[in-house]
């Protein structure tokens, strides 16, 4: 396991945390930190916890027990007002994209930008047209309908609409659910350069995922999860040599 020893190093950290549905606990006394300016992927097997996890941190749940610290903001316990503002440090890119299939991928990426600042169209047209073509959405795809695009084509949309307002925390669902090997890895190739190009303002990647193969590629620290608990959370060549039982299954899926 890592050793902890400077807190600021961390965009996120989970101090006792415990979480609860009803009778069924499904988190237990995690105590752990993402590194700034990494990425970070967490990992496991179905029903580990992983996206209760991501609700966590957005602060669309709260924990039974403990605290989730953001960016040194304890979010929950701040107001919804608040938290609603917050979340501006956060980018998310869904499962399946999630893109509104009613507007185009101009108006899919203009759409935050839209409800939080106070750009001029201008502005957001020039911003819009600039994130898609870093994501490598061309001018003639950027006024096509998700339902007229390619499943990677809508994963880039989605980066480009989740980096519209300058995040500091971009966190994954499940980034490639659905995509054959090749387009798998153009999106997390993609996902790395964003990355990069970020990582200079501390920019934090937290990818949600199972898929292995591709998160030992591409990550800089993995967290591997089971039945609610941290099983491991280490860099990736010390992730590649656990002799966890549990992890080396994993390895050998």
């Amino acid at each position: 396991m890592i050793n902890y020893t400077n807190e600021e190093i961390f965009s996120v950290r989970f101090k006792n945390l415990s979480k609860s549905f009803g009778e069924a606990k499904i988190l237990y006394d995690l105590n752990f930190g993402i590194h700034r300016g990494k990425i970070t992927t967490i990992l496991g097997f179905s029903g580990a916890g992983k996206t209760t996890l991501m609700k966590l941190i957005l602060g669309l749940i709260l924990p039974t027990e403990g605290e989730v610290i953001v960016l040194d903001t304890v979010i929950n316990k701040i107001g919804e007002l608040e938290l609603r503002e917050f979340r501006r440090n956060f980018g998310m890119v869904f499962q399946y994209a999630a893109l509104f299939d009613f507007l185009t991928s101009f108006e899919n990426v203009a759409f935050p930008l839209r409800e939080f600042t106070k750009m001029s169209e201008e502005e957001i047209k020039e911003k819009v047209l600039s994130l898609l073509d870093s994501t490598g959405i061309s001018i003639e795809a950027a006024y096509r309908l998700p339902s007229e695009l390619s499943g990677g084509m809508r994963k880039r949309v989605g980066l480009a609409r989740g980096l519209a307002l300058d995040p500091h925390i971009m966190l994954y669902d499940e980034p490639t659910s659905g995509l054959d090997p090749i387009t798998t890895h153009v999106v997390y190739d993609l996902m790395r350069d964003t990355h990069r190009r970020n990582e200079h303002r501390g920019f934090t990647s937290i990818i949600i995922s199972h898929d292995i193969h591709a998160t030992l590629k591409y990550s800089d620290y993995i967290v591997f999860m089971e039945k609610g608990r941290v099983v491991e959370h280490l860099d990736v060549e010390s992730f590649k040599k656990s002799e966890n039982p549990v992890i080396r299954r994993f390895l050998e899926l």
